[in-house]
């Protein structure tokens, strides 16, 4: 086995461990980020929907408040504004949602399907859990989501929502009496739930570890042929020449050549002892022709 084939063999193996180190630590960072990325959308989604509720619930609803005997306002309840505000937000990105599904909810629109009632329940049984954060797959792909209890804080809530006979009239005319009764006070009974798609994220990612790799991979067949190009004109050749002319003069053949001493490498060093042995040698069987 030749020293380029030894060489180029540790060449590749050092290479393609490095290269599959590098791809599984840059394709898990990647990854991370990608998620990271969706999960800072999906929080600013959600805070945007609380933004919603909190100015309805501070300056909307006190101005319309006097109104509700008359003519009941959806637009007064923090949750209806809030998702018709994010509702707007969808016409133009569509794989987004908010929702705040509810276990008995006033309006059919927020009633939970089954794993959002899963969601809910989870916040039920453990009133600590104030986010959760979990992965899904959806009808438009993977998807990530974000889910914050709605807890019955305000008693003024129960006005609407604790039995038929205390709610408004006019909200009565628009739902009915057969939902959205029955909550208590600090009672868990839905979660806002944000839904945000990861396909793109995702994408970029694969896209950005797919162009990094075929760079590492360009930069190394740039290298291994630098490398074998430097290994051939610095050391395999003038191996080779010294090599042959070894083999010259073993047979008495002394009009080779001597080798360049200039330079102060191994191979000029090597250069200049090999030229010291030969005259040495040719001196030595002078002498002995000699005599």
């Amino acid at each position: 086995m030749g020293l380029r084939l030894k060489f180029n063999l540790v060449l590749i193996v050092v290479f393609l461990a490095g290269f599959i180190a590098a791809g599984l630590v840059s394709r898990q960072l990647l990854m991370e980020n990608a998620r990271e990325e969706v999960v800072r959308d999906a929080r600013l989604m959600m805070e945007a929907a609380s933004a919603v509720r909190t100015y309805t619930v501070e300056q909307v609803r006190p101005h319309l408040i006097k109104q509700m005997d008359e003519v009941f306002l959806p637009q007064t309840v923090p949750a209806f504004a809030a998702t018709e505000a994010i509702g707007h937000l969808r016409k133009k990105y569509k794989e987004y949602s908010y929702k705040e599904a509810t276990l008995n909810p006033t309006n059919p629109r927020n009633r939970t399907l089954d794993w959002e009632a899963d969601l809910v329940n989870q916040f039920r049984g453990n009133a600590d859990t104030k986010e959760i954060v979990s992965e899904r797959l959806s009808s438009t792909g993977r998807s990530l989501f974000i889910a914050h209890p709605i807890q019955v804080g305000n008693p003024a809530c129960l006005q609407c929502h604790s039995t038929a006979a205390s709610a408004p009239p006019s909200m009565l005319k628009i739902y009915g009496e057969a939902n959205g009764f029955g909550w208590k006070h600090n009672e868990i009974v839905g979660a806002q739930v944000v839904t945000v798609p990861m396909e793109v994220p995702l994408r970029n990612a694969d896209r950005a570890f797919t162009t990094f790799m075929a760079s590492l991979a360009a930069v190394f067949v740039a290298v291994f042929v630098v490398l074998n190009v430097m290994l051939s004109w610095l050391i395999v050749r003038p191996i080779r020449r010294m090599s042959e002319a070894a083999d010259r003069i073993s047979t008495g053949n002394f009009g080779v050549p001597e080798f360049k001493e200039k330079g102060r490498d191994e191979m000029a060093v090597l250069g200049s002892s090999f030229n010291r042995m030969r005259r040495s040698l040719e001196k030595a069987m002078q002498m002995i022709g000699d005599h």
